[in-house]
């Protein structure tokens, strides 16, 4: 699908006078005969504006093209906007800016998979050239709504495009969608906690009970964890009004808690914080953003950098270099050390030097979401 939507008004008149024209001058000939000619006038307004338009094709072909995105988030918390915000960046650096050259509708649907599916009837009934859905939800509801039509979608921040019906085994895309995966660096994270906290023995992990990849995460951690000397112990949640009462639970059975990128749980993440704390218990992230307002630390992927790989992407499909059912869906392989100094102090931890000396960052406060 080639979104060049060139042709001006002008030219479409243009056409409309010289079709009208000709069709007046085929009703109507001397004592009542018709003539199937068109005049030369006409034929040569009708060939003007037909070479108009092959040279606006041209010129949008050339880099005049104008695109509008709908952009589809699941949940508002740090790591989704920083996606958000790493996309149209990476648009940016492939010539296509919003003001400039792009329209970006944007939606949110609140974790809510109803109102996921609302947002993407509404993108196709404002024909967007492209949908960019943030986070597994969304995309499968972005899918749903698409593989009828010839729009197709780039979604970022999901964790296992293959179980969640996006891609094949080979990574192949099932349609017109492809994108980027966040895939949790597991086994990283666990020899990151085991450095923190040489004697802790049980690991919690909350998560959302609809969310396909969430349980895929926990699945990975209960088989990676007894290498590392850790039981973990989890639990599952419906909604975010369940997070309270699973956190007081869940508190009373674990040495730490280990936060996946569970849309669900992330956004009631200050919740979970505030409970933690008053318990002297650490809260270890997924990425930058939860180590910031309070987790002690995370081996995380950089979602900016996440969300440009993403942009590059679409780029290609609204160029035209690549359709996206030509394209793998793609993963950051690197994740990075972030600490936070000021919830190690309050926990009396002291972050060993092997971390601290090739963190990306170390945060010295707690900042609010």
């Amino acid at each position: 699908m080639m979104m060049k939507k060139m042709m001006s008004r002008e030219m479409k008149t243009v056409m409309a006078a010289a079709m009208a024209a000709m069709v007046l001058a085929g009703c109507s000939g001397s004592s009542g005969e018709s003539t199937t000619a068109a005049p030369a006038d006409t034929t040569a307004a009708i060939e003007a504006a037909s070479a108009g338009e092959e040279a606006g094709e041209t010129a949008g072909e050339a880099g005049d093209a104008s695109y509008v995105i709908g952009i589809g988030q699941f949940a508002e918390h740090g790591s989704l906007d920083n996606c958000r915000t790493g996309f149209l960046q990476g648009l940016a650096e492939e010539g296509i800016s919003e003001g400039t050259n792009l329209t970006i509708l944007y939606e949110n649907a609140q974790t809510d998979g109803g109102t996921a599916s609302q947002i993407m009837d509404n993108f196709l009934a404002k024909d967007v050239d492209l949908i960019c859905a943030i986070a597994t939800p969304i995309a499968q509801s972005a899918y749903s709504a698409t593989k009828n039509t010839d729009v197709p979608v780039i979604y970022t921040a999901v964790t296992d495009p293959v179980l969640a019906e996006l891609a094949s085994g080979d990574g192949t895309p099932v349609g017109e969608i492809t994108g980027t995966s966040d895939k949790l660096p597991v086994e990283s994270q666990l020899e990151m906690i085991r450095t923190l906290l040489p004697d802790a023995k049980t690991i919690g992990i909350m998560y959302s009970t609809s969310e396909i990849n969430s349980e895929s995460a926990i699945a990975e951690y209960k088989a990676a964890a007894p290498a590392y000397g850790f039981e973990i112990v989890e639990s599952g949640v419906s909604s975010a009004a369940d997070i309270p009462l699973a956190a007081d639970s869940l508190l009373e059975k674990v040495d730490c808690i280990n936060n996946l990128t569970d849309n669900t749980v992330v956004s009631s993440l200050p919740v979970i914080l505030d409970k933690a704390a008053k318990k002297s218990i650490p809260v270890f992230g997924s990425e930058v953003e939860q180590v910031k307002i309070g987790c002690l630390a995370s081996m995380g992927l950089d979602y900016i950098s996440l969300g440009e790989q993403t942009g590059k992407m679409a780029a290609q499909v609204l160029k035209g270099e690549k359709k996206a059912s030509e394209m793998n869906f793609e993963v950051i392989e690197q994740a990075s050390f972030y600490g936070n100094n000021q919830v190690a102090a309050n926990l009396g931890i002291t972050i060993p030097a092997e971390l601290a000396d090739n963190a990306a960052a170390l945060f010295d406060e707690i900042t609010a979401e």
